[in-house]
């Protein structure tokens, strides 16, 4: 159940990141792929919604590294949970999420130095 909750909170706060960008990264990736017309700036509908997302992004990552390196593991000798390598591959996968997601929240920042 403890190694359940862990993939909630890094999902969630992998959802939260990519709900906070959406209105700056689906345009920028839609007039990459040579998508273009006025309906466009209408995927800006999301933009004051973004600092609810952005909290939720943060929170959810931070959650998820209180329980990879805050809280102590409790699992039974052979269990999934007590294996190194399960622990690394939970890390890495926490960096991985964790590291796409601030990119997706620097998107809007940086968006404009890419487009001129």
């Amino acid at each position: 159940m403890a190694d359940t909750y862990g993939r909630k909170t890094l999902a969630a706060g992998a959802l939260a990141a990519i709900g906070a960008s959406l209105c700056c990264v689906a345009p920028l990736v839609l007039l990459g792929l040579g998508i273009s017309g006025a309906w466009i700036g209408m995927l800006t509908a999301l933009e004051p919604a973004r600092p609810v997302f952005v909290v939720a992004t943060l929170a959810f990552l931070g959650l998820a590294f209180r329980k990879l390196y805050l809280v102590p593991r409790s699992c039974a000798v052979g269990a999934p949970c007590a294996e190194q390598r399960v622990l690394g591959r939970q890390k890495l996968a926490f960096w991985m999420v964790g590291l796409s997601a601030l990119g997706l929240l620097a998107v809007p920042e940086l968006a404009p130095l890419l487009l001129y």
